[in-house]
């Protein structure tokens, strides 16, 4: 049976990145990993790692030191939804440490330059409101922020 994962590339900061991920999200591990044995297109020296397999969440994810090729942008994001403002606060300090770059409406950057949004789980619900109104409200509430502030919307959706 198939099975489902996602795969990410970066210049040799492979293992740090996984390191990084698994620190922060629970029922998160690095399950393996494999070397470059023999000379490839990406001119990494045989020997060194080539893959680090982890999962976050228990979803699995492989992180390839692939060089410096191809980078990271906005069109490819990992959504984090969570409940609550203190479970807001603390993903979005902590996929921001160490050189991270905030955005707007939820979403910032890590160090390694992967796109994450950080979600309160009210905001679906705040943003689909049948009351058109309230929906339009609580959108530009949230369109003003950087980091979602799920207590403000809630106050100008009314």
């Amino acid at each position: 049976m198939a099975t489902l994962g996602t795969c990410l590339w970066f210049d040799g900061q492979a293992r740090e990145a996984a390191e990084f991920y698994t620190s922060i999200f629970p029922r998160s591990r690095i399950v393996g990993g494999a070397d470059y044995l023999t000379e490839t297109p990406s001119e990494k020296a045989v020997g060194s790692e080539m893959t680090v397999d982890f999962e976050l969440d228990g979803r699995p994810f492989l992180a390839l030191n692939g060089g410096p090729q191809f980078t990271f942008n906005e069109a490819v994001s990992i959504v984090v939804r969570t409940q609550g403002q203190e479970e807001t606060d603390r993903y979005w300090e902590s996929l921001l440490e160490g050189g991270g770059e905030p955005s707007a409406c939820g979403w910032l950057k890590d160090r390694f330059g992967l796109s994450w949004q950080v979600v309160p789980e009210e905001l679906d619900a705040l943003l689909s409101d049948p009351d058109p109104d309230r929906a339009r409200r609580a959108m530009q509430a949230m369109l003003g922020q950087v980091k979602i502030d799920i207590a403000e919307i809630q106050a100008a959706a009314g």
